[in-house]
């Protein structure tokens, strides 16, 4: 399926629908309102779904790929670690393997960019759209024709994962250097400055952040990414996984699939999503609220409110699979509970 005719089957949730899970979360024996935005997600998921399924299959879809902007020195960490941080997710050993065998979803881990051939691995999805970004400082980090190839794949990882039965996508990546990409996603799609939305990424120093803007305040100079065209904003200071990331987001909103997005570089992704088709964001859940101070300014440009709040900044999917359980608890509620007329309990006086 082609970007363009993923975006033209994404509409707005049925607000009938959505009026009809309000009433009967109103209904239920409780005050009206008392279990907050537990009810608001219900209601949420269940105009999504349809109905109050259970989310019987869940799904992280963690993309890999590399950056060319690494080169400039914006990053706590070599480039090399990409490839190696793959590996321990094919082995299970990373932070987002064992929460989501907590939660019970499964990890589709993803090369789409990743600089070098990886072996066959384990549980490795190999979608390689090229050995990484180029250096966006001096350059489109990829063509439009590299970043519509990305967003396809990731609308192809959906539709497989699909076959199978899908009830809830959550996002997650990993690449060095994509705090950098992010940062210059959110400036040019939210306009803020450089320096109120680049947090510190993988641990760098004060010298190093002040590179970093830089840099980024650089590339945005050179490329002149064109805030009205999504697509020539994620090729020219995007980075792969990024791309394919916004290809799961639309993906799984036209299979009308509730979406757990991650952190910050999932959210420059949604950012990008929601450009590109603004009835994605009817699909879209955020996770938590990262440590990172772009993330903020994602969240508040698309008016999400985090679930939760644990000053992550990870990515890999941490945020999406923790939020996953409140997810599966608000659709519970929403099935078992009784009704004030089902538990004989008299309601509020008039």
């Amino acid at each position: 399926m082609t970007l363009q005719e993923a975006l033209s089957r994404i509409h707005p949730l049925d607000s009938a629908l959505m009026r009809r899970a309000r009433a009967r979360l109103d209904s239920l024996t409780k005050p009206r309102g008392s279990l907050g935005r537990l009810e608001a997600v219900a209601a949420q998921v269940v105009a999504i779904h349809g109905g109050p399924r259970a989310l019987e299959r869940k799904v992280i879809f963690t993309l890999a790929a590399d950056h060319g902007v690494t080169g400039e020195g914006v990053s706590a960490y070599p480039k090399v670690v990409t490839r190696e941080m793959v590996e321990n997710f094919c082995r299970g050993g990373a932070a987002i393997n064992v929460l989501a065998r907590q939660v019970g979803a499964k990890v589709v881990i993803v090369d789409i960019g990743v600089d070098g051939d990886l072996p066959a691995l384990p549980g490795l999805v190999s979608r390689k759209v090229t050995h990484g970004t180029r250096n966006f400082a001096d350059g489109p980090a990829m063509t439009r024709e590299q970043a519509e190839q990305a967003i396809a794949i990731g609308i192809g990882l959906v539709d497989e994962e699909s076959h199978d039965g899908l009830d809830l996508v959550g996002t997650g990546e990993m690449g060095i250097g994509n705090t950098t990409a992010a940062s210059a996603l959110t400036v040019v799609l939210t306009g803020h400055p450089a320096p109120t939305v680049t947090g510190r990424g993988t641990g760098i120093d004060d010298t190093t952040w002040k590179r970093k803007v830089a840099v980024i305040e650089q590339a945005l100079a050179v490329n002149h990414p064109d805030a009205r065209d999504p697509l020539d904003v994620l090729a020219k200071v995007g980075g792969f996984e990024i791309a394919g990331l916004v290809g799961v987001i639309v993906g799984a909103a036209t299979h009308r699939i509730t979406i757990l997005v991650d952190g910050f570089i999932s959210g420059a992704a949604a950012l990008i999503a929601v450009a590109l088709n603004p009835a994605v964001k009817d699909f879209l859940l955020a996770s938590h609220c990262s440590a990172e101070p772009g993330h903020r300014a994602i969240l508040s440009h698309l008016g999400l409110a985090p679930l939760l709040d644990l000053e992550l900044r990870l990515g890999e999917g941490t945020g999406a699979a923790l939020a996953m359980p409140l997810v599966e608890a608000a659709l519970a509620v929403y099935r078992e509970m009784a009704t004030f007329k089902e538990a004989g309990v008299s309601e509020k006086t008039p």
